[in-house]
Parts: structure tokens; sequence; C-alpha cells
């Protein structure tokens, strides 16, 4: 089932095309990988997917976005609903300088999602689902900003997982990691994908081979090529795909 479609997407910095016409369909419950050289454009596009490009002066963006059937660039679409469904990680951990506890329970106090009372048992949930319960259960008021990275990029997930949301976009999320943080990142978006729709942009290529079922490469503000994942990287239909997964540029 299609859970996100794009049709003639366009965004343009003041005269600047950033993104070019780009059209696809990204299935439900399934992890995703936007590849490509830096600058081409993979971040642009999957921060228009819960629109924050909307708080950059002059972006203009042509074009339709559809959540579950629905176009949220409609003038009436509530951005409160769409950024609590559509949540990010971004490349580096950004908790909140609060508590581990109170990071978790930030957004369900914000959208009045529970009571008080309620509370211990959403956040001991969010963070069992980012295996993280076990070990931080007993420091659950100490600092967010004291932990190992890798636990705090697990902890800002586990924060967005509190509010319920049905997609998880992640821009490089493990590139401030090392590599056996980066394996255990990979695992939890496996692992999560069984409920949520996750999309992933990422410079390594490994990991999208690794972890993900579509892919798609972008080139100069265009999608060159949306495919499974197995295709793109032993088959791919364009050359310029095929260049750049063998590392002759990018």
């Amino acid at each position: 089932m299609k859970k996100i479609t794009t049709e003639d997407l366009n965004l343009y910095y003041g005269s600047f095309h950033a993104l070019k016409g780009i059209g696809m369909a990204i299935e439900e419950r399934r992890i995703t990988a936007i590849i490509g050289p830096s600058g081409c454009g993979k971040s642009t596009l999957v921060r228009i997917f819960n629109r924050i490009n909307d708080l950059i002066e002059e972006v203009r963006i042509t074009g339709k976005v559809l959540i579950d059937g629905r176009n949220i660039y409609e003038p009436d679409y509530d951005l409160v609903s769409l950024r609590k469904s559509v949540g990010m990680v971004f490349q580096r951990p950004n908790p909140f300088p609060l508590s581990i506890y109170d990071n978790v329970a930030f957004g369900p106090r914000i959208h009045r999602m529970a009571g008080e009372g309620d509370l211990p048992g959403l956040v001991e949930e969010s963070l069992k689902a980012v295996n993280l319960w076990g070990d931080l259960k007993d420091k659950l008021k100490r600092s967010a900003l004291n932990i190992p990275l890798e636990q705090q990029q697990r902890l800002c997930i586990a924060r967005l997982i509190a509010v319920r949301p049905d997609v998880l976009l992640m821009d490089e999320p493990c590139s401030a990691l090392d590599p056996v943080a980066t394996l255990k990142i990979e695992e939890l978006m496996t692992e999560l994908k069984k409920r949520y729709t996750i999309v992933i942009v990422t410079h390594n290529m490994q990991q999208a081979a690794r972890i993900s079922d579509e892919t798609g490469f972008m080139l100069l503000g265009e999608l060159i090529e949306f495919d499974r994942t197995e295709k793109i990287f032993t088959a791919p239909s364009d050359k310029r795909t095929e260049e750049y997964i063998t590392g002759r540029y990018g």
C-alpha cells in the first residue's frame, strides 16, 4: 500500500530550481533509502514530507505530496497533525536538555495525549520500542545529554514514537556514530519497519543495500531512478546510477 506519493514535485529556493519533477511512491511499512552525492537534494526531498522546508524564506513548492491519499500542501492541511504523524531524526542526535524521562514525555504532554498518571507507561513503552529500557530504566532522571551518542539517537527515535507517528524520516541518522553503534541503529530500523514507514537519507551505500527495501538515486535535483534496492544495486536501469554506485563519482 502506498503511504507517500509525489507527483511532479518541484522546489525552488528563490530562483534556484532545487528539486525537479520528482515522482515517486513510497510503500507503507518499508524502508526507503534516498542516495546520491552531496548537494543533490536528498535532504530537501525528505524534509518536504513534514514541511520543514516551509520554515525557509523564499521556498516555493509546486506539484503534489500525498500522504494516505491527501495532499499535504492543501491550504487547510493541519501542520501540527502532519508533524505529529511524520517525525524526523537528524544527522546528529538532538535530545532536549531535559531528563531522559522528560524527553520522551515531552510530545505526549504538548499534544495532550496522556495524563501524568499515564506517562510512565508510555515512556516505558517507547523506550522498550528502541531497546533502551533495560539500559536506562534506573537512570530516567539523568540528563539526556549525558548518555552515549548512540543512546541519544535511540532516545530521539523514542521521543518520536511516543506521539504515535506513522512515518519516520531519518536524515543521515548514523553519520555521527561509530560502526558498532551504526549497526545497532540499523538493526533498530529493521525492527521498527514492522510498525512504521521509514525514509532514510544516507551517503552510505552499504547501509542502503543492507537495510532498505526500495532505493531512490538522486542527482542534481532529479530522481534518476527509483526501484527495489536489489535491482538498483545489481542491475540499475540508468548508467548514471551505475556510475555512482560503482564509485566513479560522488
